[in-house]
């Protein structure tokens, strides 16, 4: 596997998207039946300074930290301290008596929304928008950002429960949208572990598997290793980005009061590895189970309804895929515009980190760079068909 033609177009790929000024600098690891068969590093963590991408470098997980929380969720289900059928008003009083934009006008919901629908982005919550339901989030996050360096933050229940007063964008378990609900179940699993989401995910998750750069801040003797974020600068370059995104303080610099399970924390594409290792090796790594088989089987497992896949299918470059636990998995390979196969599930996040586990192959995937807007974005698509086929 990945002889050296194929690393050759690896390169050729992330190197020719540096010159051309698409991205500043990235890493990419490959692990095959648990051992690691590739790893990869080229340009820039700072592109000023000129500091190159290191191993050990930190990037913004953003929305790849759905699936950590996903896990956390997890760990509560198997220890029967949570139901999935539990209604969030019943830890969040925000989600009670919960309204509905219909047309022009607000309806009541037909039933609360619960943890199942978090966990599956069937809550009718969403990320902030045009329409009502939108528009009442980005109130939200406009107030989260206003006190997010002052003297007040916002704290994850307090967002969550704000979140709970807005319009939801259809009726809970009608449809599928992409939203906040991460955030939501951040501070259910707060309320239900009596810690803060952060203590929970340190003393279940990153502890035991050793992520020691995994978090919602960076210390200060670290901060040398936090990669910069670049953005299009509208003339065929890259510049800096400063701006704080969904509730996050772009500069990590500071313990957050609000612990973003859907898109706050940080990571190394090694630590990153072992939570991904974790999931291959059926919730367990190093001798430290933090998950169960058949947890990590209901997990990694699509869980979308006929019409709630009809609001997934509207995601255009995930055709193919259904949608569970906070990941995508596909279904049907034969309709996906990269390959892969039946059974891969993963996510990646705003500024372009990216993961993908494959059962089947006993394959890991992991890209991470730092530019915003990325997601799953061409070269991803790009590597991805490298390293698949060369299987």
């Amino acid at each position: 596997m990945l002889r050296g033609e194929e690393t050759k177009q690896i390169k050729e790929a992330i190197s020719g998207s540096i010159a051309e000024n698409y991205i500043a600098g990235a890493n990419l690891l490959v692990i095959k039946d648990g051992q690691e068969v590739y790893y990869h590093e080229d340009g820039f963590a700072d592109k000023e300074a000129r500091s190159p991408i290191k191993r050990d470098t930190i990037f913004r997980l953003y929305s790849m930290s759905k699936p950590v929380t996903a896990a956390a969720a997890m760990i509560l289900l198997e220890r029967g301290l949570i139901d999935l059928y539990e209604p969030v008003s019943k830890f969040l009083p925000g989600f009670a008596n919960q309204k509905v934009a219909e047309h022009d006008a607000l309806v009541s919901a037909d039933r609360d929304v619960t943890i199942k629908d978090l966990l599956s982005m069937t809550s009718g919550l969403v990320y902030p928008g045009d329409d009502k339901a939108g528009k009442d989030t980005a109130e939200v996050f406009l107030e989260v950002d206003q006190r997010l360096l002052g003297d007040n933050p916002m704290s994850t229940q307090e967002i969550a429960n704000k979140l709970g007063g807005c319009a939801l964008a259809f009726q809970p378990g009608t449809s599928w949208q992409y939203g906040s609900s991460a955030d939501v179940l951040g501070a259910v699993i707060e309320v239900v572990s009596g810690q803060s989401f952060g203590e929970f995910l340190q003393k279940e998750i990153f502890d035991p598997l050793e992520m020691k750069d995994t978090g919602f801040w960076v210390p200060k003797d670290k901060m040398n290793r936090l990669v910069k974020t670049y953005e299009d600068d509208g003339e065929g370059g890259l510049r800096v980005y400063l701006g704080n995104n969904l509730g996050i303080n772009q500069q990590m610099d500071r313990k957050p009061a609000f612990e973003s399970g859907g898109a706050g924390l940080v990571s190394t594409i090694d630590d990153y590895a072992k939570f991904a290792t974790m999931l291959m090796n059926q919730g367990s790594l190093g001798g430290r189970q933090i998950l169960r088989p058949k947890t990590v089987e209901y997990f990694t497992t699509a869980r979308l309804n006929e019409a709630q896949q009809k609001g997934f299918d509207n995601w255009l470059t995930l055709c193919g895929h259904s949608y569970g636990n906070l990941m995508r998995i596909m279904t049907d390979s034969r309709k996906a515009g990269d390959m892969g196969i039946n059974g891969e599930y993963g996510w990646d996040g705003w500024l372009g980190a990216y993961f993908a586990n494959i059962p089947s192959e006993n394959l890991t995937m992991l890209f991470m760079i730092q530019r915003t807007n990325a997601g799953t974005n061409s070269l991803t698509r790009k590597l991805r068909n490298i390293i698949l086929s060369s299987l």
